[in-house]
C-alpha cells in the first residue's frame, strides 16, 4: 500500500509539476501583458491574422461561457469544484507511469491554475483569442479562449492519444523463463 506521500509525489511528479508552472506562468504573463501593458480592452478588437483576433471577454463560467456565476457563492462554488479537480489530477501525477501522461497532467494542471488565478483576482477569466471564418455571407466564431484553455485541452488530447494509440507497456520477462516453449 502507497504511503502518504506515494499519493501525492511520483517518480514523475517533478517533470508534471514543471509543465504546470510554465503553463500557468506563461498564461498569467501573457494575460498581464495584455491586460496593463497592451491594454487590450481599450482597443477592442485587434486583427492578429486572417482568422485570428484578440478581443477581450470575461468568462464568469466554465468552459464555453456554461453556467454563468456573477454572485460571490457560485463564484466560490467554481472554484471549490475547480480546487478539487486539481488535487485528484495531482494525485493521478503521482502515479502516472509514464513522461506523456505526467506531461499532460502537468499542462492540464497548469491551465486549471491559470484560470483560477484569473477568477480569484478579477472574478472571472480573461479570455482573448478569437477563431473565425468568413464567407461573403456566413461568419463562424469559435469561443473566446486563453492560453490557459490551449494547455488543458493539448493536456487533453495528449492523454487520448496516448490512452488510444500509445504503446502498451512491456510484460516483464519472467526471471525463470528460458525463452522457450514448454506446452
Amino acid at each position: 500500500m502507497p504511503s502518504r506521500a506515494g499519493y501525492l509525489w511520483g517518480p514523475l511528479s517533478a517533470l508534471g509539476l514543471g509543465i504546470a508552472a510554465a503553463a500557468c506562468a506563461l498564461d498569467q504573463a501573457l494575460k498581464l501583458w495584455l491586460l496593463f501593458a497592451y491594454r487590450l480592452a481599450e482597443k477592442g478588437v485587434v486583427a492578429v491574422a486572417p482568422f485570428v483576433d484578440f478581443v477581450l471577454t470575461w468568462n464568469t463560467g466554465i468552459s464555453y461561457g456554461w453556467f454563468q456565476q456573477e454572485g460571490p457563492l457560485g463564484q466560490g462554488a467554481l472554484l471549490a469544484l475547480k480546487t478539487i479537480a486539481v488535487a485528484l489530477l495531482w494525485i493521478w501525477l503521482a502515479r502516472a507511469g509514464t513522461r506523456l501522461t505526467a506531461a499532460a497532467l502537468g499542462l492540464i494542471i497548469g491551465g486549471a491554475l491559470g484560470n483560477a488565478i484569473d477568477r480569484l483576482a478579477y472574478g472571472a477569466v480573461a479570455d482573448f483569442v478569437l477563431l473565425h471564418f468568413e464567407t461573403g455571407a456566413w461568419r463562424f466564431n469559435w469561443y473566446v479562449f486563453n492560453l490557459a484553455d490551449v494547455a488543458i485541452v493539448a493536456g487533453v488530447v495528449l492523454l487520448l492519444y496516448e490512452s488510444v494509440l500509445g504503446t502498451a507497456p512491456q510484460k516483464r520477462p519472467d526471471p525463470g523463463d528460458s525463452g522457450t516453449f514448454r506446452g
